[in-house]
């Protein structure tokens, strides 16, 4: 099979040939099967590896272990008929090995491809005529090159296949039991029900009370090892936790073989279980990596991919350290880092610290750089002439692991001792399939983390880029999307301020989410605020958006929220269209939930009417607004979740708002989108004045709205600044009287020396001031004298026409 002497071996064979001499001579049998088929994991680059022995009557080939993927993705059986036209029987009967690639194996007839997936098949007889045979799986272009078929031979002459399980139910070995796949029913001796806490007369003989002890979380990986409809999934050795009586833990390990019945179909389930208790620190377990693929598999980000490697490592490692780090260009971008504290940390990445973890440029560790371009795991033993950089994270020994992925370096990670470490061959190998499980799941983790960065930031842009400074209040907003995949949600809130100290606090949620949803919050959201600036009362602005809705002619509806707060004397009116009802919390701590009528949601029913609501707010008060993320879940009911976040605002702090949100957001449901909006009304420490006054269409109207003015001027204290405010008020009514019909209102108002003087009427244009006047004109001057007697002047949308508006600042 392969040519004898270490000079014609390659290096890579001689490698192998070392990792086979270290095997302990003492080794069970079949822990030495599993210790040479992760070699040949290893050494060959197979994605499976599997031998097959002949079973006690010699005309059938029984899987006698397995190593790597499920064998079921290429299609291998438990067992093959000895007369048979499989690969496995032909090298078996010629004694030759046989090198199939896919077109060979399309031809064969007795081989069950995947339909999915190419590779290329190794099939080699054992040393001993008759023993059985090897058989490998590459999933490589090229196949098993020269190298590949030198170590695998090497490792066929030494599998040496461990003695077939018991046949019958008689005599099992110690802590040993029988299963019947049929029935259920499991043959166990005593040692093994004192395994799990059992005495004889207990136990009924049902599989189904051994189950019943088993760990919630390990129950789904035990159940495909015995259930009938599971038994061609994955390995048939697991690790599993049985509860004990004291209410701890107990770790068993399960080692079995299927033995097949009449036409091949599964008759019995036949092992062992021991504990594995005192065998859990060994690195050399073929559960860990299943339990770190596992946990990959259901990694959604970069962090998750960093914690499931650290769980899966370090501590089976006895590692002081422990970096994930994403390769980007010339630096490793640190994901998580075990422990996280920078002293523990060498200089060079403590000086390289950004934010919350290091940036670490490849350029400063050659010997990093090397270990990359390579592409294969390297060790350092204690005082390997390494760069501080990388010295200082394994002073007693230094693993890297390169993790590839998709034909490139997706990565890194570095694990690190204090204390001298040497590295076994089986250690070697759980580094090497761990690299390649991590360095797959982190490409898809930083894309799913790309495109949810691309969702969040698209959400972002949807919702106000700040709050606005609010008079009497104080105002904190917050929204947590969902993780529940690539959705985008379609909750939103707002703040919107309003004429003569009003502020309006929105909060919505659009059914659905996806990029319509979406689309449609941001047409609502700004449909509202334009409804609410143009000064209608809240039932109308909600009506407004009501029918906006509706004639967007979408099958997608929203429900909403708006509380408009006169923040002068701290009363408010709020509508709900189908929406949550606000939570007060009041200055003393206790809690609020107002009841009131709803609407129905906004988007249903066209003519719809939308009661509004009265609030009492005193200084102090707390105004919270959410969608049903925070407080309703398949675990919560959304009453139950109201009481929750009152019983959370009652004892919290107010005088801290933004953490506040952040303690209430620590119990969102994660499944789906959450906006919280928060106020505090603390009221208004100097209250404005204000007086108004309807001018009638008379002809002595301007003469009257300037009695107005100065007669309250003078009421105020300030009647030394009239002619200024005297000249504006006769300008704009005059404006108002000549250029519109319908009713004309006159409001002053005086706050911290500043007098705000407001024409409103019923015409919505905007008055235009003139670019140049010649000596002729009779009008357009007007704007001009405004303009330049105000600190301040313009026009704002009111119901059903426009304000006019100036400031004079008053020394």
């Amino acid at each position: 099979m392969v040519s004898e002497g270490g000079a014609e071996r390659g290096a890579r064979t001689q490698r192998a040939e070392l990792a086979l001499k270290t095997l302990a001579t003492d080794l069970d049998p079949r822990e030495r099967l599993r210790r040479v088929l992760e070699q040949t994991l290893v050494f060959t680059g197979a994605t499976l590896a599997a031998v097959y022995a002949p079973s006690s009557s010699g005309d059938e080939l029984h899987l006698a272990e397995s190593a790597g993927v499920p064998r079921t993705l290429y299609g291998l059986r438990d067992s093959y008929p000895v007369s048979g036209g499989s690969p496995a029987a032909d090298a078996l009967r010629s004694g030759r090995p046989l090198w199939l690639g896919p077109r060979e194996l399309a031809d064969c007839a007795d081989a069950r491809r995947h339909p999915s997936l190419d590779f290329s098949l190794a099939v080699l007889p054992l040393r001993n005529e008759g023993d059985g045979c090897l058989v490998a799986v590459s999933e490589h272009a090229d196949g098993f090159g020269a190298e590949d078929r030198a170590c695998l031979g090497l490792l066929a002459e030494a599998v040496v296949c461990p003695p077939a399980p018991p046949q019958d139910t008689g005599d099992l070995p110690a802590s040993a039991f029988n299963l019947a796949m049929d029935t259920g029913h499991v043959d166990v001796d005593d040692e093994m029900l004192d395994l799990f806490g059992l005495r004889p007369a207990e136990f009924d003989g049902k599989v189904e009370t051994l189950l019943s002890m088993t760990v919630p979380e390990d129950l789904p990986s035990l159940m495909s090892a015995v259930e009938p409809d599971h038994m061609s999934i994955g390995d048939r050795e697991l690790e599993f936790r049985i509860l004990q009586p004291s209410g701890g833990h107990k770790w068993l390990r399960l080692r079995a073989r299927l033995l097949t019945g009449g036409e091949g179909r599964p008759a019995r389930l036949v092992g062992t279980v021991i504990d594995a208790s005192k065998l859990r620190s060994r690195v050399n377990d073929v559960a860990r990596v299943q339990r770190l693929a596992s946990a990959l598999a259901t990694a959604g980000t970069v962090r998750d991919v960093g914690k499931a490697v650290i769980a899966a490592l370090r501590k089976p490692l006895q590692a002081d350290r422990l970096a994930l780090a994403e390769l980007e260009g010339d630096r490793l971008v640190v994901t998580v880092l075990d422990p996280p504290e920078a002293e523990a940390w060498p200089e060079l990445w403590r000086t390289e610290w950004r934010s919350e973890w290091p940036d670490a440029p490849v350029r400063a560790m050659p010997t990093l750089a090397a270990a990359l371009s390579e592409g294969r795991p390297a060790v350092w033993p204690a005082g390997a002439p390494l760069e501080p950089a990388l010295a200082d994270v394994g002073p007693g020994g230094l693993a890297v692991l390169p993790l590839p992925a998709g034909g490139r370096m997706a990565g890194a990670c570095l694990i690190g001792w204090d204390a001298p470490h040497d590295f076994g061959p089986d250690e070697r190998a759980l580094l090497t399939a761990s690299a390649g499980l991590a360095g797959q799941a982190l490409v898809r983790a930083h894309a799913f983390d790309a495109e949810h960065e691309l969702i969040g930031m698209l959400q972002r842009t949807l919702l106000p880029r700040r709050l606005p400074r609010l008079p009497g209040a104080v105002a904190v907003a917050r929204y947590l999307p969902t993780v529940a995949g690539l959705e985008v949600g379609g909750d939103w809130y707002d703040v919107i301020p309003l004429p003569d100290n009003h502020v309006a606090l929105v909060i919505g949620d659009v059914q659905g989410h996806n990029a319509s949803a979406a689309t449609l919050m941001g047409q609502m959201r700004t449909a509202i605020r334009a409804y609410a600036v143009e000064g209608h009362p809240p039932d109308v602005v909600v009506s407004h958006a009501n029918r906006l809705l509706m004639d967007l002619e979408t099958d997608l509806f929203a429900t909403c929220c708006y509380v408009d707060v006169d923040m002068e004397e701290g009363s408010a009116w709020y509508v709900r269209a189908g929406h949550l009802p606000p939570v007060l919390r009041h200055p003393d701590g206790s809690t609020d939930i107002p009841e009131s009528e709803t609407g129905p949601p906004l988007g249903v029913v066209r003519q719809a009417d939308f009661p509004m609501s009265p609030l009492r707010l005193q200084p102090g008060t707390i105004v919270a607004l959410t969608t049903d993320g925070l407080v309703e879940s398949v675990d919560l009911d959304i009453e139950d979740g109201l009481n929750r976040l009152a019983a959370q605002l009652s004892a919290s702090d107010p005088a801290h708002l933004g953490l506040v949100a952040d303690e209430l957001l620590a119990s969102a449901n994660r499944s789906d989108d959450v906006a919280l909006l928060l106020m505090r009304y603390d009221g208004m420490a100097l209250r404005p004045l204000r007086e108004s006054w309807t001018v009638w269409r008379v002809p002595e109207a301007v003469r009257h709205a300037r009695r107005f003015t100065h007669r309250t001027l003078r009421a105020w204290g300030v009647g030394d600044h009239a002619d200024a405010v005297l000249l504006i008020v006769s300008e704009l009514v005059t404006n108002a009287l000549v250029h519109t019909d319908g009713q004309v209102r006159l409001d002053l108002t005086l706050i911290n020396h500043r007098l705000r003087i407001a024409v409103a009427d019923n015409s919505p244009r905007t008055p235009i001031k003139p670019t140049s006047i010649g000596w002729e004109a009779t009008g357009g001057r007007g704007i001009l004298l405004v303009e330049a007697m105000s600190a301040a002047w313009g026009t704002v949308p009111v119901s059903g026409g426009k304000q006019v508006w100036s400031e004079i600042v008053l020394d």
